[in-house]
């Protein structure tokens, strides 16, 4: 049954491909609204060549990137505290869960009024959107431990700083690369968004609004075509990375 799990998605992914370029090539659909697989393609390849592309990608990412560390940073710590004080937990819990419902179209513009222009408000806004599900996942990561572990390892004397770090921490990994998993994903997102209404020199949002601006539909399924690609590959490889993470865990 496996094996059928990677068939599946593969075929039905054939089959929307197959459809696609039957209505694109038939005239059915229009190019300036759905461009050919083939054209995207081109422009894609085009764009990697030349290097544009490449270099927007790059900025993408190490925005991404940097909002997903300084989000680490402080979610995991705040997972942790709210796992363990609950009077800290029930007042923080419900602040954080309604910064979830504000959209981050309307924290951008704040953070270039308290920040600036440039990179530092799009990474900012990536922390935001990342941070929620790191606490989230760290606080229930803890919260799920084996009490009866977490108590024989009191037994032994390890407590404090020893038991979150040599005990709790290696134990709540799991759900923490889950957050973390996610969180990436989100980060780009907000990476790209951040680009499109903060703005910027150069970014996979950039290249959005300058396609979109030119009226160049296959430039615009070509950057989100990237976008993709990357962000399942980036979610692929954390998701193996937790893998290999549960599998250390388990063997201790």
């Amino acid at each position: 049954m496996r094996k059928y799990r990677w068939i599946a998605p593969i075929i039905f992914g054939l089959v929307l491909l197959v459809l696609w370029t039957f209505f694109t090539s038939t005239n059915v659909i229009g190019e300036y609204v759905l461009p050919s697989p083939q054209s995207i393609l081109a422009r894609l390849l085009s764009g990697l060549n030349e290097g544009y592309l490449v270099n927007s990608l790059s900025q993408t990412l190490m925005e991404a990137a940097l909002g997903c560390l300084i989000a680490a940073l402080i979610g995991i710590p705040l997972g942790f505290a709210i796992a363990h004080f609950a009077v800290f937990g029930a007042t923080v819990e419900p602040y954080l869960a309604a910064s979830q419902a504000i959209p981050a179209v309307a924290v951008a513009p704040l953070l270039v009024s308290w920040i600036g222009y440039g990179s530092a408000p799009i990474i900012a806004l990536c922390a935001i959107m990342v941070v929620f599900p790191i606490i989230v996942n760290t606080a229930v990561g803890v919260r799920s431990l084996n009490q009866d572990l977490i108590g024989a390892a009191r037994l032994d004397g390890c407590s404090g700083w020893n038991l979150v770090l040599k005990i709790e921490l290696p134990l709540a990994a799991p759900s923490i690369m889950a957050g973390l998993r996610t969180g990436f994903t989100l980060a780009m997102t907000g990476a790209v968004v951040g680009e499109m209404v903060i703005g910027g020199q150069r970014g996979l949002g950039i290249e959005l609004v300058t396609a979109q601006h030119l009226n160049d539909t296959p430039a615009m399924f070509a950057t989100i075509a990237l976008l993709s690609i990357v962000a399942v590959g980036l979610y692929l490889t954390l998701r193996a990375a937790e893998i290999r993470v549960v599998r250390a865990v388990a063997e201790r």
